[in-house]
C-alpha cells in the first residue's frame, strides 16, 4: 500500500479512531463523543471520548462537517485505519473458485478484462476499472492478408497473447491473392514473434529505403504491415470502466456540480490512465484516498487496485473507485483476487 503513515498515536486514541471510522463506514453519520461511549469495548466515559477526538482533531485525523457536531475521518484518517487498524485477509480458495466461475466461458483475452471490470463493479456497486496491456510490447504470432475487392485488403493480426486485430487497408494498386499470401509468409518469416514496436521502427526503416530494389513480396508486406501496425491500431481503450452510474446512488456524493466533474474524468480517462500507470511499479494493492491521487475531481473518492500480470508479468492494473467512505477490507480483498483471477487466466489463453 502506498502512502504510509509514519505518525504514532497512543492506544487510547488508536482505539477511538478505530471505533470512528468503522462507526462512520457502517452508518454514513458523524459520530459523536456520546455514540462512541456506549459502545462497551472502549469502557471510556463521554468526556474522556470527548477529549481524545479533540486531540485527534487537532492532529488532522478526523473533522467535524458544518452542518454535524459529530466527527468524521479526514484522507489521514483513513490512511491510519488503513496503514494500521484493518486487517485483509489473503483471499481464500472458495472465493477464488466463486469468482473465477465467471470467466469459464470466456473465450478471448479483451473479454477478459471487460469481465473483471464488471464483475468488479458488481460486487462492490462501485465502478471497476482497468488499464490494458500496452498492445505495443505486446509480440506478433502472425499476420494474413486476404483480398476484399480490386482495391480493399483486410489485414489479420493475430498477437502471441490470442488478441486478433482486422483492419481494411485501401491499396493503390491491386494484388492477386498469391501475392497477399508471399506478403504474408515473407512477413511472418521475418518478424514472427518480435514485438509490435520493434517491428514498427523496422518498418519506419524499410519505408524510407527505396522499394523498387526490393523483391515485390518484401514489398508488399511492408507496405500492408505497415499501414495495420500504425499507431493507432487498437483492440480495445487503454482504460475499460464498469459500472460508474453506481456512484449516482451513494448519497456521499450529494453535489451536482462535483458529480459533473467526475462523470467527466470518467468519459475522458487520460487522468485515470496515469494514475493507474502510476501504480503499476507495485507489486500488491495501492490506495489512493482523497486528495492522494492529486487529481481534484476524486478528492471525495478512493482508488483501490492491484497489477495483474500475464505470463508472469506485469501488463496492467485493475480496481476500484468509490467513496472514502467504503469498506476496505472487502474491497481490497475483492481486488486482490480479481487481479489473480485475471492473472491466471489471461496466462492460460497464452499457453493454448
Amino acid at each position: 500500500m502506498v502512502y504510509s503513515d509514519q505518525i504514532s498515536l497512543n492506544d487510547r486514541a488508536t482505539f477511538v479512531l478505530d471505533k470512528l471510522v468503522r462507526h462512520y463506514i457502517d452508518d454514513g453519520v458523524p459520530v459523536g463523543s456520546r455514540t462512541l461511549s456506549k459502545i462497551p469495548a472502549l469502557g471510556l466515559s463521554s468526556a474522556t471520548i470527548r477529549n481524545v477526538m479533540a486531540d485527534l482533531e487537532e492532529s488532522g485525523y478526523i473533522h467535524s462537517p458544518h452542518t454535524s457536531s459529530g466527527r468524521i475521518p479526514t484522507a489521514k484518517g483513513y490512511r491510519f485505519f488503513i496503514n494500521n487498524l484493518i486487517k485483509a485477509d489473503s483471499f481464500d480458495n472458495i472465493s477464488y473458485e466463486e469468482m473465477s466461475g465467471r470467466f469459464k466461458r470466456v473465450a478471448d483475452p479483451l473479454s477478459i478484462l471487460v469481465n473483471a471490470t464488471e464483475m468488479l463493479s458488481q460486487i462492490t456497486s462501485f465502478a471497476g476499472i482497468l488499464s490494458t496491456p500496452d498492445v505495443s510490447s505486446t509480440c506478433i504470432r502472425q499476420i494474413e492478408f486476404i483480398q476484399l475487392s480490386k482495391n480493399r485488403v483486410l489485414a489479420i493480426l493475430v498477437t502471441e497473447d490470442g488478441q486478433v486485430q482486422n483492419k481494411v487497408l485501401s491499396t493503390e494498386i491491386e494484388y492477386t491473392s498469391s501475392e497477399l499470401i508471399e506478403a504474408a509468409n515473407f512477413f511472418n518469416h521475418k518478424y514472427s514473434s518480435k514485438c509490435i514496436s520493434v517491428v514498427r521502427r523496422k518498418l519506419l526503416v524499410l519505408m524510407q529505403k527505396d522499394q523498387k530494389q526490393m523483391r515485390r513480396e518484401m514489398s508488399t508486406a511492408i507496405k500492408m504491415a505497415s499501414k495495420l501496425l500504425e499507431q493507432d491500431t487498437k483492440t480495445s481503450e487503454d482504460v475499460l470502466i464498469s459500472g460508474e452510474s453506481n456512484l449516482l446512488s451513494i448519497s456521499d456524493f450529494t453535489e451536482v456540480n462535483r458529480l459533473k466533474t467526475l462523470f467527466e474524468t470518467f468519459r475522458t480517462k487520460k487522468i485515470l490512465l496515469d494514475l493507474l500507470q502510476n501504480s503499476l511499479a507495485e507489486s500488491g494493492i495501492t490506495i489512493f484516498i482523497g486528495e492522494e491521487s492529486g487529481i481534484e475531481p476524486l478528492r471525495d473518492c478512493s482508488l483501490i487496485s492491484a497489477p495483474y500480470k500475464q505470463d508472469n508479468q506485469i501488463v496492467g492494473v485493475l480496481g476500484v473507485i468509490g467513496p472514502t467512505r467504503m469498506h476496505y477490507e472487502e474491497v481490497i480483498n475483492t481486488v486482490d483476487i480479481t487481479a489473480q483471477i485475471v492473472s491466471d487466466a489471461l496466462s492460460m489463453q497464452v499457453s493454448v
